[in-house]
């Protein structure tokens, strides 16, 4: 297992972080999975004895059942590993029990801190935007519960780059706590990130950390052209993320991820997390699984090495089109680009 710096921070964390949306099984969340204690203990023990010093969770996930779990499963081992949480969706049907106000976002830390057993988080991250709180209120809250010892560090997730933006020019005006991570989804079938995100990454030193990094499941290799959806899916049981919008370029990548990983003798899922811990600014990939046995096959993503060639048919196959201002800047601009640019710009100048 491989560390890297979060951001523009001293944190330290894994390649690989543990994602445990499908601890509890409650409500809708029963869809992604239904892991137990006993199961969750198993999968977290598995993540220390392989290195990963992150778990994610969310007080949302299972409303609070996830957190729970995590909170009993780290007795006695809160010290040998990072906790990241997030807050924003409703909890209840209060009113104001949901958004990114100081009220809400105080009494959702403290709720979070409990059903964690713990006296800090080491990461509290805005889980979506508010449109409604301002900003700087809600930094402000951060900064207070950062202060207070309750976190930290801060982050945020979802966000779009103008948000995240925003978010930042206020902490630096401020003096307030400054966000060090963006979790954000970024896959081979779902690049949309590579537009703003990434470049405003590397841009303002936040380190990047992914969720749902196989899409759900459909970068798993189980998903293949003319074949009926597996049993025990996502997609069979009708979750809806990510969206997908060219079902003949998914099933592209699939085949693309399929030949690289027979060349390694792995499957296409290490070779899908493999290539995601080769792009700019990324510090983490989250990791959940149903089982034990996704979870082992995924932890050897760490170790698993691309040839630039490998990394480049991969590219290939599901490059974004450049939209617009890109594409000016690519014909126009060319001869005065940064490297934040040429993340998204590069591959279209070269062909």
């Amino acid at each position: 297992m491989q560390y890297r710096t979060l951001g523009r921070s001293g944190l330290r964390v894994s390649t690989l972080t543990l994602g445990t949306m499908t601890f509890g099984g409650a409500g809708k969340f029963a869809k992604v999975g239904s892991t137990d204690l006993a199961g969750a203990k198993r999968q977290i023990d598995l993540c220390l004895d392989a290195g990963v010093n992150l778990i994610d969770t969310a007080d949302i996930y299972s409303t609070g059942l996830s957190e729970e779990i995590v909170g009993e499963a780290l007795v006695g081992k809160r010290d040998d590993v990072l906790v990241a949480t997030k807050a924003r969706f409703p909890m209840t049907q209060n009113p104001n029990d949901a958004g990114l106000s100081r009220h809400h976002l105080i009494r959702a830390c403290e709720a979070s801190l409990k059903r964690l057993r713990t006296d800090y988080i080491d990461l509290y991250q805005l889980h979506e935007r508010d449109g409604v709180t301002p900003l700087e209120e809600t930094m402000e809250a951060l900064d207070h519960l950062v202060k207070s010892g309750k976190v930290r560090y801060v982050g945020i997730s979802n966000f779009s780059a103008w948000h995240l933006m925003k978010a930042m020019g206020i902490a630096e005006r401020h003096h307030l706590a400054r966000p060090i991570s963006q979790q954000i989804h970024y896959t081979l079938q779902a690049r949309e990130a590579e537009y703003e995100l990434v470049p405003a990454a590397l841009d303002q030193g936040l380190g990047i950390m992914v969720w749902s990094p196989l899409a759900g499941g459909l970068l798993s290799g189980k998903h293949r052209r003319g074949q009926a959806t597996p049993e025990g899916t996502r997609q069979l049981a009708e979750w809806t993320e990510p969206p997908v919008r060219d079902t003949e370029a998914l099933y592209d990548i699939v085949e693309a991820l399929v030949e690289v990983a027979e060349a390694h003798q792995v499957s296409a899922a290490q070779v899908a997390l493999a290539w995601l811990l080769t792009r700019p600014a990324v510090s983490t990939v989250v990791v959940g699984a149903r089982t034990d046995e996704q979870l082992i096959d995924n932890l050897k993503s760490a170790d698993l090495v691309l040839s630039p060639q490998e990394i480049a048919k991969l590219e290939e196959v599901s490059r974004p089109p450049l939209l617009y201002p890109y594409w000016h800047q690519a014909w126009t601009a060319s001869d005065r680009l940064s490297e934040e640019d040429l993340t998204l710009i590069r591959p279209h100048l070269e062909t």
